[in-house]
């Protein structure tokens, strides 16, 4: 039976390939040769009118459509297409001047400047009638045009704002959220230190000028923020809707970027999109290059992007084919890994490789990022050819378009987890190693190409047969309820030290951790948890005959919580200290499921010991029946009927990979592979049945 999803735009049943590009800072005759570039880069599909406000509306009222008239002419001429951006990622300088109201203020009350990007209100109705007014004069004008594919929101939406119209509005969503004073007294603890609010009008958002220790209001204004930047995408998104009901719209995320909720904005979106920049070739502690770990994390945001969207592909939208110029060292891609990042995006859920950006910019803050076309302005430079390449290779995959990948796995990602667990002063203060801690386990999966969908709680978690949880600190309400439903339908839960502590709130459950139903369904309670110090271990002794064959002893780090069994059985203790021989690892049959609940931060050895044995155990979907050498990944898309297994080699050197006796065709190659396969230096293969 087949499960594929429709193109993004029924237009372009292909792949896109292209990039942020920005005529209007270029003349005429830079245009015509930017089509005839294009085509060599064999290029589809280019993000127009990002950062474009000044030009199209030079000052209030005065529209200047012509240029824009002519590129998208130019680009239906040539065979290409447009994502075309609404502008209010920057506004023009006019606009600041005659309503400085839509500028930002800071936690410090201090209103801002004129200048940078998102550097305004998103309540202000000043701002928000304009951004609609230019949306929908883009709409009525381009909205039936040959090369309109995708409107872009915006760029990277982004930050906060304290003016008085923001803090009402935040009042007011407080009001709505909690009703009364005394039900958001209650919810935020402020008997402690002597804060309880009288009135609606006492209340701010944090700032270190006034409030920043009732965890309930920051976790709150984080939430705040991520409603009002929703409410803004969607004011943006009426003004396209009334004019082109029928184009796809997207806005450009930033991975597991801390200050927005994503999972909030995905509904409102048609497709995801995001900007992936890794810092690749970077040197470890012996000096040696090693893209392994990053190339596992980047797997790792790839498949958030895809899971936003319940598997439906995503947008690459911006990526760079060289040199990122505001990291710490701008290095160069080496030879093989543009295609190589390119394409792991494909492999992942990705439709579509674009960049930022398209031709370098002559002056300002990013002339000397990368882009295809450099300072020298023709195709005659090595990252042109790497561009070249990609867009060959991506018009031999066409039949990938709209498939995906359906995992027995599952991890649990949880952006207000993040925000509650980092807030807290304990058991460490700062980041608790929450994201890390996801991406470790991620890991043990990559490496054998299992696909994983990287969710949040508040997911469907009926359709995996095993659902990782990593320091599920928060449990909103009915999370625990869903999760001992899945366990007791028979799936396998692995959950972690630091769970089950605190509610929505941050309130912390009463009568022992982990609270609610993930007590019963564990089969243990936690007393107190042992922070170590950096570079302090202890140490996972398993149990002779332990059902998972695990064959210790493994370190264990950063925490070791001390439980107490209830119903579970111990499969592994603590090696060290004076809680030694007390559970580290244990495991609860709970209906027909099984929960294992991980004391400690064990070691990678041991979560590679973990789920390989679970993995084997409930016969998880995987990539592609064989055994991977180290560094090499492999990451499945599907349209139901045909497999498609990207194999990729992230290793500075060559590997072999065995087959066996099984039979495919390389789709960029056209090259029949069985038994052992030679892979090169940041190669790539397309294996089809």
């Amino acid at each position: 039976m087949k499960d594929i999803y429709p193109p993004i735009n029924g237009k372009a049943p292909v792949l896109l390939h292209g990039g942020d590009y920005n005529p209007d800072q270029w003349t005429p005759d830079v245009w015509a040769e930017d089509m005839r570039l294009m085509k060599l880069a064999h290029c589809n599909a280019m993000s127009v009118g990002i950062f474009a406000w000044a030009a199209l509306e030079p000052a209030e009222g005065r529209f200047t459509f012509d240029w824009l008239d002519r590129i998208m002419d130019m680009l239906a001429e040539n065979g290409a297409y447009a994502v075309l951006a609404t502008p209010s990622g920057a506004r023009p300088a006019w606009l600041a001047r005659t309503y400085p109201e839509v500028l930002r203020v800071r936690a410090n009350r201090q209103r801002n400047l004129f200048g940078q990007r998102h550097n305004h209100c998103l309540t202000s109705p000043v701002y928000r009638q304009k951004t609609y007014t230019i949306n929908a004069k883009l709409a009525e004008r381009y909205g039936n045009h040959p090369a309109l594919l995708v409107w872009h929101l915006s760029n990277e939406y982004s930050g906060e704002c304290h003016c008085d119209m923001c803090r009402a509005a935040f009042r007011a969503w407080l009001q709505a959220r909690y009703g009364t004073l005394d039900a958001l007294n209650h919810a935020w603890w402020t008997a402690f230190w002597s804060h309880t609010y009288s009135d609606w009008g006492e209340i701010d958002p944090p700032s270190e000028m006034g409030e920043t220790s009732v965890h309930g209001l920051n976790l709150d204004w984080k939430r705040f923020i991520t409603d009002q930047t929703t409410d803004f995408m969607r004011n943006e998104i009426a003004a396209l809707r009334t004019y082109a009901p029928d184009v796809p719209v997207t806005t450009n995320m930033m991975g597991t970027f801390p200050g927005l909720n994503y999972w909030k904005m995905a509904p409102h979106l048609d497709v995801v999109s995001w900007d992936s920049y890794p810092r690749w070739h970077k040197p470890g502690p012996d000096g040696a290059i090693d893209d392994i770990g990053l190339a596992s994390e980047v797997a790792f945001v790839h498949d958030i992007n895809r899971s936003l969207k319940g598997g439906r592909p995503f947008m690459l939208m911006e990526s760079v084919p060289s040199a990122t110029n505001w990291m710490d060292a701008a290095k160069v891609k080496r030879p093989g890994m543009h295609a190589l990042s390119s394409l792991q995006a494909v492999a992942h859920g990705s439709d579509t490789v674009q960049y930022f950006q398209w031709r370098k910019s002559r002056g300002s803050a990013e002339k000397f990022h990368g882009a295809v076309v450099d300072h020298v302005g023709h195709e005659n430079t090595r990252v042109f050819r790497d561009v070249a390449d990609v867009g060959t290779k991506l018009e031999k995959l066409a039949d990938i378009v709209g498939t995906t990948v359906r995992p027995d796995v599952a991890i649990i990602y949880d952006w207000e987890n993040a925000w509650a667990m980092n807030d807290a002063q304990g058991p460490r203060r700062g980041d608790k190693g929450y994201l890390d801690a996801c991406k470790r386990h991620y890991r043990a999966f990559w490496d054998r190409g299992v696909p994983v969908d990287v969710i949040d709680m508040d997911q469907d978690f009926t359709k995996y047969k095993l659902l990782v949880a990593p320091m599920l600190y928060m449990v909103r309400p009915g999370v625990d309820e869903r999760i001992a439903a899945f366990v007791r339908a028979g799936g396998t839960l692995v959950t972690t030290y630091w769970s089950g502590i605190v509610d929505q709130n941050d309130l912390v459950f009463l009568g022992g951790w982990p609270g609610g139903k993930l007590r019963e369904v564990l089969g243990i309670w936690a007393e107190e948890i042992d922070a170590l110090y950096p570079g302090e271990a202890n140490h996972i002794v398993p149990d002779e005959d332990n059902v998972l064959c695990l064959s210790g002893p493994y370190a264990a780090h950063d925490y070791c919580d001390l439980v107490h069994v209830e119903d579970a059985e111990v499969l592994a203790t603590y090696g060290q200290d004076f809680y030694a021989g007390r559970p580290a690892l244990t495991m609860n049959h709970y209906g027909e499921g099984e929960a294992y609940y991980l004391a400690t931060n064990g070691d990678d050895r041991f979560l590679s010991d973990l789920y390989a044995a679970l993995c084997a155990d409930l016969n998880v979907l995987r990539s592609l029946r064989a055994d991977l050498p180290r560094g090499v990944s492999a990451q499945l898309r599907s349209d139901g009927e045909r497999t498609f297994a990207f194999v990729m080699n992230f290793n500075a050197q060559p590997a072999s990979l065995d087959l066996g006796t099984a039979s495919y065709t390389d789709l960029l190659t056209g090259e029949v592979l069985t038994g052992v396969v030679e892979l090169g230096v940041y190669d790539v293969k397309v294996l089809t049945a």
